[in-house]
């Protein structure tokens, strides 16, 4: 576990706004459901409604694409909107960055829009594993559940230099982030220190 710009003071028990990264096949869904169901339970006001926590899926087909970085910036003018709220973004900047390096060998800068999520105390949590067996194990498990996957199935190699870059990239962010290693799923402990890491425990 790593940790950067962590300070008691900036993380407190609501308004959580947290980003999760990490490449393909880390465990972030499984987790996220985790940290989505213990916030929305807990600060939940409507009978009917689940508002006590939104959760956004954000790579869907966007991110390295020439629409990515326009997209971002309203997700941010979302965040804006909610910032009152539990907000848990699945995949965001740093996989736009990640997938334009790798895709359209293309650098990406989002350090204007760091500096607007850094003011709505956004975080970072990474996710990441051990090594590439553990890609590989969960290949199937993934085509199982998305046979659709299957039209941008990569090798355990690539699945690794996706992790590579997360990890360059997240060490250049303004914004306080966690690395979690999700080699091993379930695991409860990982969302004790997750929920330790904001303020919940």
């Amino acid at each position: 576990m790593v940790m950067k710009n962590y300070t008691l003071k900036s993380l407190t028990k609501s308004n959580h706004h947290l980003i999760f990264e990490g490449a393909e096949l880390t465990g972030k869904s499984f987790i996220i459901s985790k940290i989505y169901d213990y916030l929305e339970k807990k600060y939940n006001s409507h009978p009917k409604i689940l508002n006590g926590c939104h959760w956004f899926n954000c790579d869907v087909g966007i991110f390295g694409s020439a629409e990515g970085r326009r997209c971002i910036d309203e997700y941010i003018k979302m965040l804006e909107i909610l910032k009152g709220k539990n907000v848990l973004f699945e995949k965001f900047h740093l996989t736009d960055m990640v997938y334009n390096k790798l895709y359209n060998n293309r650098q990406i800068d989002y350090s204007k829009q760091e500096r607007k999520l850094k003011k709505l105390n956004a975080k970072i949590i990474l996710f990441k594993v051990k090594n590439k067996g553990v890609f590989e194990n969960r290949i199937q498990d993934r085509l199982n559940l998305y046979p659709h996957y299957a039209r941008i199935l990569q090798t355990p190699d690539d699945y690794w230099q996706q992790q590579k870059l997360y990890l360059r990239f997240i060490k250049k962010s303004q914004l306080a982030y966690l690395i979690i290693d999700s080699s091993k799923l379930p695991n409860e402990r990982i969302i004790a220190e997750i929920l330790s890491w904001i303020g919940e425990r």
